[in-house]
């Protein structure tokens, strides 16, 4: 009997290193996930992600507002360790800002000139051709589809000494991603360990320190 010639499995490339060795991981269900070998990113099947139109549809539900206590306390996780390190009236992007850009007004009100983008809200890129001191991505990087790509054109956009400041959760210590609540939000389709970041600071030779456990900071020498 001849035996039958088997297709090579074909998995897909990881979004934020371009390694093509990613391979099945568990994830909270419908959706199916990969992990890449090289940087330690889980993401989702590129062919399950959100359309615009969904992701916008989920967006508009955020409720985030400047005038909410609770809200600039969760943003000061962020925003109190990169206000310790950035010189006086550093110039900024709170990229990804959303419907209520709240960061970049806390960092406005310590002396900061900042700005804004978001590709619903602030759609203006013209700001992302403009260099800065300081850029923030507040519970942005887990919604990216070529985050690899995106997070080049953000360090690329930092002048020398400028920090790139980022939230998410972090997957290390998950014990059951099946069962992890952010990787059920249907917009999430990245999701960082802490060898992701250690990746991409050694990629682009940068400087990296984690003053929290959801926060990591970039800097560019």
């Amino acid at each position: 009997m001849t035996e039958r010639a088997t297709s090579p499995v074909i998995t897909p490339v990881c979004p934020l290193c371009d390694a093509s060795r990613s391979v099945p991981s568990p994830g909270a269900p419908p959706r199916s996930y990969y992990r890449c070998p090289v940087c330690a990113l889980i993401f989702v099947a590129p062919g399950e992600y959100p359309t615009a139109e969904q992701e916008r549809a989920v967006y508009d539900l955020h409720e985030n507002s400047p005038d909410d206590p609770g809200y600039r306390r969760f943003l000061a996780r962020l925003c109190d360790p990169l206000l310790a390190r950035l010189p006086p009236t550093s110039h900024g992007l709170d990229f990804g800002c959303g419907p209520g850009p709240t960061l970049s007004l806390m960092l406005a009100e310590a002396g900061h000139r900042m700005t804004v983008f978001d590709p619903f809200y602030a759609p203006y890129p013209e700001r992302l051709a403009w260099n800065y001191d300081v850029i923030t991505a507040t519970e942005v990087v887990e919604h990216l589809h070529a985050p690899g790509r995106v997070l080049a054109d953000l360090i690329a956009r930092l002048r020398h000494g400028g920090w790139l400041g980022i939230m998410t959760q972090r997957s290390d210590g998950v014990t059951d991603l099946t069962r992890w609540r952010y990787m059920r939000d249907s917009t999430h389709v990245c999701f960082f360990a802490r060898r992701s970041f250690d990746y991409l600071a050694e990629h682009h030779g940068l400087t990296i320190m984690f003053p929290r456990n959801d926060v990591v900071l970039l800097q560019r020498p």
